[in-house]
């Protein structure tokens, strides 16, 4: 579908439609705590040291587990395995990627330490697949320095003798970790949601109508009763009402706006589905159910072509609040 789209209106011809496609990356710091048995085995990385747990049935497993695989009891009894040990299995990786231990070929190996009865996953630095084979002795090469993480094995390297630093004292116990992730991929959109963008990028709010007559925003792109297309077209008003709504409190990295402020579901007028925004303007405790409110376009040499976030957010309108009644059955 190309043009502009009409209320309405439905594709031209059979053609395939013109859809849009995007680039996209979503890079963050994924921050978790690790709990007292990971967490041991990370103190003791930084330490110089590997750290197992013996099983009820005697295995040392390493990394450690919280519960015991047979019997599901918290396991306590931690122990020390060398950082010497025998490839079980192993994968040849060609191409790496970015993020990846190396940027020329390496080798991913389940290694069992010696001490341990399970294979810990790791990086093996050899120059070809001729090099590395099941049964082969790999020893450790430690990072030179360590903060807690599995990257203070830098990797494993062909060997049979130990080349540990001097251990260290463990110093505080390592509670939590962060973990930069960087994701990259290409989204391709929907006919109706190519539509639908297009709409945006001229400053429309542009919805569906399915065959039972109810209207999304955005559009499904497909009726969810009969799977048939909604390819009816309608132009929507940029004002609705407040259906729920959250206070957000808590700050977290990244966030652009200081708490608090209220994310809500919000119903266009002449929609049957409420869809998440923000509503500024007001001061959160005010925002209600049942409050009308209006869209706020960002100034458009500001705008981002063909994305919803060309519209800033919303705020109250001044009018009577919207009766419980009339959007119940949106909740």
């Amino acid at each position: 579908m190309t043009g502009t789209i009409a209320k309405g209106s439905g594709p031209e011809s059979d053609a395939a439609p013109d859809v849009l496609a995007a680039e996209l990356r979503m890079k963050f710091d994924y921050t978790r705590s690790v709990g007292p048995t990971i967490g041991r085995f990370l103190t003791g990385l930084r330490a110089g040291r590997i750290v197992g747990v013996r099983g009820s049935d005697g295995r040392v497993l390493v990394p450690p587990a919280e519960y015991d695989p047979r019997t599901s009891e918290p396991l306590t009894e931690f122990v020390d395995v060398a950082d010497v040990g025998t490839v079980q299995t192993w994968s040849w990786v060609r191409d790496p990627l970015p993020g990846q231990p190396f940027d020329r070929p390496f080798a991913w190996a389940l290694i069992r330490l010696d001490g341990a009865d399970t294979g810990l996953l790791h990086a093996v630095d050899v120059a070809s697949p001729d090099e590395i084979h099941t049964g082969m002795r790999v020893r450790a090469r430690w990072a030179a320095e360590r903060n807690g993480r599995i990257h203070d094995i830098a990797c494993f390297e062909p060997g049979e003798t130990s080349t540990a630093p001097a251990q260290s004292e463990p110093g505080e116990p390592v509670t939590g970790i962060v973990t930069p992730i960087d994701l990259r991929y290409k989204h391709t959109a929907a006919p109706q949601e190519t539509v639908f963008l297009r709409a945006i990028a001229e400053g429309r709010l542009l919805g569906a109508r399915a065959a039972d007559g109810k209207v999304y925003f955005p559009p499904r792109g497909a009726d969810p009763r009969t799977g048939e297309p909604t390819e009816d077209y309608v132009d929507l008003a940029d004002t609705g009402i407040v259906t729920t709504f959250c206070i957000v409190n808590v700050p977290f990295q990244g966030q652009r706006i200081k708490p608090p402020y209220v994310a809500a579901y919000i119903l266009l007028d002449g929609t049957d589905i409420p869809f998440l925004h923000l509503v500024l303007g007001c001061d959160a405790s005010e925002v209600r159910m049942g409050m009308r409110v209006e869209a706020v376009w960002k100034p458009r040499e500001e705008w981002t072509h063909e994305g919803l976030d060309n519209l800033s957010h919303f705020e109250p309108t001044g009018e009577p609040d919207a009766d419980y009644e009339t959007f119940a059955h949106h909740l």
